[in-house]
């Protein structure tokens, strides 16, 4: 029988050898946004993987827009250079399709790389004022994030459209922009977060207003064959928040505007969030996002075995699975699922002897 995690897929112009996504992994080791070496290295070992898709993660849009001043930026000409060095070695090596995912912390920026605690910038350290929709702090002794005006819009939309610019001329067959976990543009959404009183706020209406104005801008940029897609957090788990039924609405509305599909996560917004925990334990929002907006999802989260993600794509409740962590802990994994599978999946001519498939076959140097 064949597999449908190793089936192909295609959206727009860009066909995806499998469904398997490498998701965006914060490493916390660049440096004023730029990649170096470890990058090659994290990023080189997926190129090799067997995923169809392998994802750069959350890369600021503005240096303020960047989580940890150890984030990825694509707002410099560095930047550009260092990340282009990198997705060619990748390219040189493996046959993945890359993509990038595009964002903003927001409040939720100016912190320091969560292996040396997670919590706000020192006042000593440099921190920068983060920007928000509203000037309501992530926690109370964080910092008060400064409420978007008027310029302050327009700059980050205009920052989100330069960094898709960037992006395209890397080459990266993939933009995701990145409006869940609590940051900028789902700050926009909810209304934990999200307290104006003016057009971008308010009603539903009024806090999708900015994040479909920022995914316009970029589609306007970017390729028309290329896919552009978002990361959406489903519900952020807490009373009076963000929740399935706005996503669905907002599903739709960005839909119409040409987004190609849906990454569905859940939470980040709140601190006293309340998550039921388990194995695929958002699938579900994936599913009712794609049977009631038709359009195609992502689904993440404990996701960790071969049968699950094959059944998760095979009984329709997503198009692709994303993995994090258990590709970290097992890069080797989609060879793996693909031999339980009975599927196929590319090895590198250098390591081609270790797939189970070529045992007994001749090796012929060419």
């Amino acid at each position: 029988m064949s597999s449908s995690l190793f089936s192909p897929l295609t959206l727009r112009g860009v066909a995806f050898a499998n469904r398997i996504m490498v998701a965006p992994m914060c490493q916390y080791s660049a440096v004023d946004g730029t990649v170096g070496d470890w990058h090659l290295m994290h990023l080189g070992q997926f190129a090799i993987s067997g995923a169809g898709l392998v994802m750069v993660e959350a890369t600021g849009v503005e240096a303020i827009g960047r989580i940890t001043p150890d984030c990825v930026g694509l707002y410099s000409d560095q930047n550009e250079a260092a990340l282009d060095r990198v997705i060619r070695f990748c390219r040189d090596h493996g046959d993945a399709k890359y993509g990038i995912q595009l964002g903003h912390a927001g409040r939720k920026g100016s912190t320091v790389a969560p292996w040396w605690g997670g919590g706000p910038i020192e006042p000593d350290q440099g921190p920068w004022a983060p920007p928000a929709p509203s000037a309501v702090p992530y926690l109370p002794n964080w910092e008060t994030p400064v409420a978007l005006d008027d310029l302050g819009l327009a700059r980050v939309r205009q920052a989100f459209v330069d960094a898709a610019k960037r992006a395209r001329r890397i080459g990266f067959e993939l933009v995701e922009l990145h409006m869940a976990h609590g940051y900028l543009l789902h700050q926009f959404l909810s209304p934990l977060s999200n307290r104006r009183n003016d057009a971008y706020g308010g009603n539903l209406d009024g806090r999708m207003r900015f994040p479909l104005e920022v995914f316009e801008a970029v589609r306007a940029v970017w390729p028309r064959e290329r896919p552009l897609i978002i990361r959406v957090s489903a519900t952020d788990w807490a009373d009076g928040g963000w929740d399935l039924e706005q996503t669905i609405t907002f599903a739709g509305e960005i839909k119409a505007i040409g987004c190609d599909a849906i990454h569905v996560t859940s939470g980040g917004l709140v601190q006293d969030q309340k998550i039921e925990v388990g194995p695929g334990y958002q699938t579900h929002f994936a599913a009712e996002i794609r049977r009631r907006v038709e359009i195609p999802t992502i689904a993440v989260g404990q996701i960790t075995e071969a049968v699950q993600a094959e059944t998760i794509v095979k009984t329709g409740q997503a198009d692709m699975v994303a993995m994090a962590r258990g590709l970290l802990y097992d890069p080797r994994w989609v060879w793996k699922a693909a031999a339980a599978l009975g599927a196929e999946a590319t090895f590198p001519p250098q390591y081609a002897r270790a797939n189970p498939a070529m045992r007994g076959q001749p090796f012929v140097k060419r």
